[in-house]
């Protein structure tokens, strides 16, 4: 075949594949269907690796652990091992009261864990149940760094998991990346179409910039442009409203302190009590900031700790203790501790309430504090988490003189039913904001 018949062959199948606008309608219908399909993939992946460990969080993190040691309830490590099925896990956490009312001789034989029953979860799907499974089987502790001159410990997640900020990035990435395609397209067809031009002999059509490009075809391609207008308003608006809702919400806070107190010390391995040093806990309002005097029970005859005498060397320097001769000076200066839980004025909260007459755990708000070397926000101390608590947590009645007193002027209360929070008005606004 001779050269100039093989190029009028070519040129030929070329003229007809762009007056016939094939490839412009393949290419753009390519890649509507690959932003489609990888955003559908993109965003059911990063749902389920997040599903287990959010739905922990909300839902059990306030009495269990996703370890060997319990807290209000049972540690949940190897929990598949010691229940019969993960079937019979998930008729447990819709209702405890009801497969222990059927005669299951395994729930009959765990009943008696804790005084307060586990309330049921009845709302949780199947699936959001052994997503939350799923969490406790894979889950794996905190890697602990090497100690600082701080007498906490650094901790670094090792979840794992595809947070919403990655996902996000992926998105963008591969949005753009077919933006840039899509121009390479363009720019080939603009080539194959001059090239069409010089074989007819005819003037080649006029070349449109870049935003003339893509105006045209948002007019010639009306219903792709919808979608796609569609589909990024609706992106802006879930990770926008998302943003918006986490304005003011700071778990996971952990503030440097002037003085590297540490609760896994304290609290954890010499077991002090938790109203030992915030008295007012079950006095008032606030759980205050102990004083430095409190310290001083101890540390007048503890010197060093494990990180040294540094740091206990910062109390009596705010002290201006002088601990050879143990004599206070006249010039103490305040420690101007870094606030870590810090509701808005508008809310009333009462420690006293919750702690005496509730008879609530620390660690039901603030985790298991006797674990963490650097005290941190625990829970996200929003309105939506405090309503779940009220909604969900029994009024522990007996040898609670308060509720035992409001028990009996109440007969509506022997129904039978659970009495949470809720049903002695735990919902109202004025309890929380007046």
């Amino acid at each position: 075949m001779k050269k100039g018949s093989f190029l009028d062959l070519k040129v030929n199948k070329i003229k007809v594949l762009v007056n016939d606008k094939i490839i412009q309608r393949s290419s753009f219908k390519n890649l509507a269907s690959i932003v489609l399909t990888s955003f559908v993939f993109l965003s059911s992946f990063g749902a389920y690796a997040q599903d287990g460990e959010k739905l922990f969080k909300q839902h059990c993190a306030t009495c269990h652990l996703p370890t060997e040691k319990g807290l209000v309830g049972p540690g949940l490590k190897g929990i598949t091992e010691r229940a019969p099925s993960e079937e019979w896990i998930v008729k447990w956490v819709k209702s405890p009261a009801a497969l222990i009312a059927s005669g299951d001789a395994y729930a009959n034989s765990i009943k008696d864990y804790s005084p307060t029953m586990m309330a049921d979860f009845g709302y949780l799907s199947d699936e959001e149940i052994i997503a939350i499974i799923g969490y406790v089987k894979n889950y794996a502790p905190p890697v602990e760094a090497a100690p600082v001159a701080a007498e906490g410990v650094a901790e670094t997640s090792a979840s794992g998991t595809l947070d919403e900020g990655t996902l996000r990035n992926v998105l963008i990435g591969i949005v753009g990346l077919l933006i840039v395609l899509a121009f390479v397209l363009s720019s080939v067809r603009r080539s194959l179409t001059q090239l069409v031009s010089q074989k007819d002999g005819v003037e080649a059509p006029e070349e449109r910039g870049v935003w003339a490009t893509i105006t045209h075809w948002m007019a010639t391609h009306r219903g792709w442009t919808g979608v796609a207008i569609l589909a990024g308003t609706l992106l802006f608006l879930q990770w926008g409203v998302k943003d918006l809702m986490n304005i003011g919400v700071y778990q996971g806070y952990k503030p440097t302190q002037p003085i590297a107190f540490s609760h896994k010390i304290h609290a954890g391995q010499n077991g002090i009590n938790c109203v030992y040093c915030h008295t007012g806990a079950e006095k008032g309002k606030h759980s205050n900031i102990p004083s430095l005097n409190v310290c001083m029970n101890c540390h007048t005859y503890v010197q060093e700790g494990p990180s040294g005498t540094t740091e206990i060397a910062k109390i009596y320097a705010a002290l201006d203790y002088d601990p050879d001769t143990k004599v206070y000076g006249d010039s103490p200066t305040p420690v101007e501790w870094v606030r870590i839980h810090n509701l808005p004025d508008f809310s009333n909260f009462n420690h006293s309430q919750h702690v005496v007459i509730g008879k609530i755990e620390c660690q039901e708000c603030h985790g298991a504090m006797e674990e963490m070397g650097v005290a941190e926000q625990h829970s996200p101390l929003t309105m939506g988490w405090c309503i779940n608590c009220h909604r969900e947590t029994s009024v522990q009645v007996a040898d609670n003189g308060y509720y035992e007193d409001m028990h009996e002027r109440t007969p509506s209360w022997h129904d039978g039913e659970a009495i949470t929070v809720e049903r002695i008005g735990g919902l109202e606004c004025a309890k929380c904001h007046y």
